[in-house]
C-alpha cells in the first residue's frame, strides 16, 4: 500500500477486513445477547431464526469476535500504550470536544482517547469471553458451581451493556471527526487530515523529525 501526492495510508486491507469482522460479530452479539437479556427484546430472536438457534449461535459468534479482537489486540498493542503525553491530552480532552484544539499534545497514530478505548474493549472483551464460557450451558456450565454460573451471568450482562456503551462512542466520535470513517473503509486519509490530528505519526510515517 503505497502513499500518493495527497493521501497517506493508514490502515492496511487486512486491518480493515478485521475489523469490520468484529464489527458484524460485535452487532450479531448485541442483537442476541438483548433477547436474553430482557422480555421486551425477544422479538429480536426472528432475526436468527427463533430463541432456540439464537443461543446457539450467540457463544460461536462470541468465539469468532474474541479471535478477530484478538488480531486486533497483537497488531496495535505496541501503538496503544499511555505516554505523559497522552495523559496530557486527556486532562485538555474537554477543550477540544468545544472546538479549542490548540492545548492539545500532539498524538501519535492513536490519540489518549483511542487508547483508552482499546484499553476498556479489552477489558470488556475478557470478561465477556470467561464469563461466556462459564455460562456455556452446553459445553462448561455444568462443571461449576450454580453460585458461580449466576455471578458470571451478571457479570457477562455488566459487561455487555459496558462494551455496546464504548462502541456507540466509538461510532459516534468517528462520524465526528471526519475522515475516520473513509480511513476504515478506503484505507487511505488526506496529508492534511494526519497532519492535523496524528501529527506526530505524520512525521513517523514520512521519515520527518519534530
Amino acid at each position: 500500500m503505497k502513499n500518493d501526492k495527497d493521501k497517506i495510508a493508514r490502515f492496511t486491507p487486512a486491518e480493515r477486513v478485521n475489523h469490520w469482522v468484529l464489527a458484524l460479530t460485535f452487532i450479531l452479539l448485541a442483537l442476541s445477547g438483548l433477547v436474553f437479556f430482557h422480555p421486551s427484546f425477544y422479538f429480536l430472536n426472528n432475526l436468527f431464526g427463533g430463541g432456540v438457534w439464537a443461543r446457539i449461535l450467540h457463544p460461536f459468534i462470541g468465539i469468532v469476535m474474541a479471535i478477530s479482537f484478538a488480531a486486533m489486540f497483537f497488531k496495535f498493542k505496541g501503538e496503544n500504550v499511555l505516554t505523559p503525553g497522552d495523559r496530557e491530552w486527556l486532562k485538555h480532552a474537554r477543550e477540544m470536544f468545544e472546538g479549542d484544539d490548540s492545548h492539545m499534545p500532539e498524538a501519535g497514530k492513536f490519540n489518549a482517547g483511542q487508547k483508552l478505548l482499546f484499553w476498556l474493549l479489552l477489558l470488556c472483551m475478557a470478561l465477556l469471553l470467561l464469563s461466556g464460557l462459564i455460562i456455556w450451558r452446553r459445553y462448561f456450565s455444568n462443571i461449576f458451581p450454580v453460585w458461580m454460573v449466576r455471578f458470571a451471568s451478571l457479570l457477562h450482562a455488566a459487561s455487555g451493556a459496558g462494551i455496546i456503551a464504548l462502541i456507540m462512542g466509538h461510532i459516534y466520535l468517528a462520524i465526528w471527526t471526519r475522515e475516520s470513517m473513509g480511513a476504515m473503509l478506503y484505507g487511505y486519509v488526506r496529508r492534511a487530515w494526519a497532519r492535523q490530528h496524528h501529527p506526530a505519526w505524520f512525521r513517523q510515517v514520512n521519515g520527518e523529525e519534530k
